[in-house]
């Protein structure tokens, strides 16, 4: 869990790291851009954690999806009385 929090917050600290590095790299030595390979670095980080949340999102989804159906299974044979729409 703790996990899949800090890979949320680098989806948005990554292009904030790399927007500073960029001016640094305009500001210190315009003609030579070695921001790119930063930007590369940092572009396959914010890659993996994009997959680490989005894999955490379909794992919450699928409990909450199972979670669902065993209550709906769990009222459907509980309930004594006949189902509506249809006389008891």
């Amino acid at each position: 869990m703790l996990e899949t929090l800090r890979a949320i917050k680098f989806l948005f600290l990554a292009p904030l790291i790399l927007l500073f590095l960029l001016i640094v790299n305009w500001m210190t030595s315009p003609g030579d851009w070695w921001v790119q390979w930063a930007a590369l670095g940092l572009g396959i980080a914010w890659v993996m954690s994009l997959f680490r949340v989005l894999s955490a999102l379909v794992v919450a989804g699928g409990l909450a999806a199972l979670f669902v159906a065993l209550r709906r299974q769990q009222e459907g044979t509980s309930s004594t009385d006949a189902p509506a729409g249809r006389p008891g």
